[in-house]
């Protein structure tokens, strides 16, 4: 069953992440610029003055922060924030969007063109200090995700309709070969936008345009689908005191106003309660 857990509306939700310590979820309206969670119930947010889309976390108090031009160590209990890296700072066209920690201690970040510009973003890895490029010529970066067994990273640029599998050093987590197609969706017109694998090793895939989160098995076999509110689904993130809730990122951006008559949670951010064993954000080591 599906519910509303933020009623908050995002132009483009975006970056869920359960803080495992806090027990807490946060997330971004990267177009509202800000960072929203909840406390006991409350809302919260964290406003900018650039686009912010992604985050990890450090230790309790900590998260490390994606925008536009940097990534950034970012204090929750005060919400000072202290430079880490640059990320295509001098590069006006591009922001940061979808990003993940992977189980090394590493951080993957993905840029894309404001407008969307054909090959203009690439994915990133920051690890141990060092920002190095990992994917080149990206329309929209996004599933950046890990199995947990340390063989792979997945990822698209959703304007291929295609999930690629990337294979990793199992030492150092950098990847090594070439990424091979795990999934293709563009038979069925469908666009992979955030993703997340549970305990199983199966990924949980949003798909924009299609009001659904769909999971694949390891072997790219599709196993089912799950609803969401919104029709344009951006990110999923494992949550809930067992790691068993699916939360769910959307965006009003697109939407016409006939949908929206009728489905006026648009934007808003989801809970699946009880739908898969989740495996627990790895901590960002800085």
């Amino acid at each position: 069953m599906t519910l509303v857990f933020d009623d908050r509306v995002c132009e483009l939700g975006e970056g869920p992440l359960w803080h495992p310590e806090r027990e807490q979820l946060f997330w971004f309206d990267i177009l509202g610029k800000r960072m929203l969670t909840q406390v006991e119930g409350r809302a919260q947010e964290w406003l900018f003055d650039e686009f912010f889309s992604a985050a990890g976390w450090v230790d309790h108090n900590t998260l490390i922060v994606a925008s536009e031009t940097a990534l950034w160590r970012m204090d929750l209990t005060c919400g000072v924030r202290e430079h880490l890296v640059d990320l295509e700072a001098d590069n006006p066209v591009t922001r940061s969007n979808d990003g993940r920690a992977d189980p090394w201690g590493g951080f993957w970040i993905g840029t894309m063109g404001k407008a969307a510009e054909h090959k203009a973003g690439a994915i990133y890895r920051f690890y141990q200090g060092e920002m190095r490029k990992v994917v080149g010529d990206v329309t929209i970066s996004n599933s950046i995700c890990f199995d947990k067994v340390r063989t792979c990273a997945y990822y698209t640029d959703t304007a291929t309709g295609q999930v690629m599998r990337q294979s990793l050093d199992p030492q150092s987590g950098w990847p090594v070969d070439d990424a091979k197609v795990f999934v293709d969706l563009t038979a069925d017109g469908l666009n992979p936008d955030g993703a997340v694998t549970d305990a199983d090793g199966n990924v949980w895939i949003a798909q924009w345009g299609a009001s659904r989160v769909a999971a694949y098995s390891p072997e790219g076999v599709f196993l089912k689908a799950v609803s969401v509110g919104g029709q344009h689904a951006s990110c999923p993130a494992f949550g809930g005191p067992d790691l068993k809730d699916l939360y769910v990122t959307t965006a009003l951006e697109d939407v016409s106003q006939d949908v929206l008559d009728e489905a006026p949670e648009n934007g808003m951010t989801f809970v699946i309660k009880n739908v898969a064993q989740g495996v627990a954000e790895p901590r960002v080591i800085l």
